[in-house]
């Protein structure tokens, strides 16, 4: 189900920009989330852009969300990826959709821009433990803007696998891949754009040859100090238990950083959703042009 406003948006060619909810949901703890999910809708509508937050309640797949709807996710829900989307609406379950399964619904809906904290990838020491946003990058034309993929996975395999899958993987004023937390990673992107007019036109020549989905590397606005050495720490602690490792990662940084790794995870993924929507207000002018 499309909301009013955004089938509205979409049908006058104005820009859109969905918004994934698993950062709601289980990314980030309260008020964090919230403060996240408002905080990117709000950067979104002062760039005169309108904002799709993607979500499964009851049995259907919402694209563009109240608030109530928000802090319903909050209160509970399931992480929905691509393939749980089916049982999730079949069963009536609250899901909380993540990149891939957001990506999914805006190919869907027809939005071609999506913005988020960060992709995943391939996990570190497991390189069979692959992410879903991978595949789905490989075959939906949605362009993700992000931070990078995430720091606790093995940057170099998740590039590689990109690359494998013919995705680009643009640098957002930068010529480095960003690793979330961090400006640098040691890693480089294939393609630099510098604004958002450049970024839009890159875009549409990788669309009109072929391209499916597209990753648009966006450096944090602020850096964690130290965010190798906390993630190492992390993983050595984590990973001796049982149970799912990448929100029990994140909280351990969080905890280990003071909540300052918290901050800065809301304030760059508004700053993603801000650019998205630079990008694609700058898409929708030259297509009319």
């Amino acid at each position: 189900m499309v909301s009013p406003e955004v089938a509205a948006a979409l049908a006058g060619g104005r820009p859109v920009v969905a918004l994934e909810t698993s950062i709601v949901g289980q990314g980030l703890p309260a008020p964090h989330n919230l403060r996240a999910a408002l905080g990117c809708e709000e950067a979104i509508r002062a760039e005169g852009a309108v904002a799709a937050t993607v979500a499964v309640l009851d049995g259907q797949l919402r694209v563009g969300l109240a608030k109530g709807d928000l802090e319903r996710i909050a209160a509970g829900s399931r992480k929905v990826s691509s393939r749980d989307l089916g049982p999730a609406l079949a069963l009536g379950r609250a899901g909380a959709t993540t990149v891939a399964a957001t990506m999914r619904a805006a190919g869907m809906a027809g939005i071609r821009f999506l913005a988020t904290g960060g992709i995943g990838g391939v996990h570190r020491g497991h390189p069979e433990d692959q992410s879903a946003d991978l595949v789905e990058l490989g075959r939906t034309a949605v362009a993700v803007f992000c931070a990078g993929p995430k720091i606790i996975l093995d940057l170099r395999l998740t590039l590689e696998r990109l690359e494998s899958l013919s995705v680009p993987v643009i640098g957002y004023e930068c010529d480095e891949l960003p690793a979330f937390y961090t400006r640098r990673s040691g890693c480089p992107v294939s393609a630099r754009v510098d604004g958002a007019e450049e970024a839009a036109r890159v875009i549409a020549a990788a669309w009109q040859t072929g391209s499916s989905g597209i990753v648009v590397a966006i450096p944090p606005p602020a850096e964690l100090p130290d965010a190798e050495a906390l993630v190492e720490r992390s993983l050595r602690e984590v990973m001796a238990t049982a149970g799912d490792v990448t929100p029990r990662l994140l909280a351990k940084i969080a905890e280990l950083s003071g909540g300052r790794s918290l901050d800065i995870n809301v304030d760059l993924v508004v700053n993603n959703a801000r650019v998205g929507a630079r990008v694609a207000r700058a898409y929708a002018g030259q297509a009319r042009r």
